[in-house]
């Protein structure tokens, strides 16, 4: 009986580690997901003129917002009075 517990100890240990990699593994897929779309973003700001002027963590925020899915609408100015 003895040495019976170690092992199922690390029987259940190894489940457990197992079920926690695999679990970790669509994290990891949106994650890299992420970080691409960050640099295609930063590199697709950096290549329009108005941006070439714009600091680098400035075009990084910008670049969160957009691969967060932010929307910007168009304010529309009218001179009605």
């Amino acid at each position: 009986m003895i040495d019976f517990t170690p092992k199922v100890l690390l029987g259940i240990l190894a489940i457990c580690f197992t079920s926690v990699t695999i679990q970790l593994i669509p994290l990891s897929k949106q994650a890299s997901s992420w970080n691409r779309c960050l640099k295609k973003t930063s590199a697709s700001l950096s290549q329009v003129k108005a941006f070439q002027q714009v600091d680098d963590q400035s075009k990084e925020v910008l670049s969160v917002m957009i691969c967060n899915g932010a929307v910007f609408e168009p304010k529309l100015k009218t001179n009605i009075q």
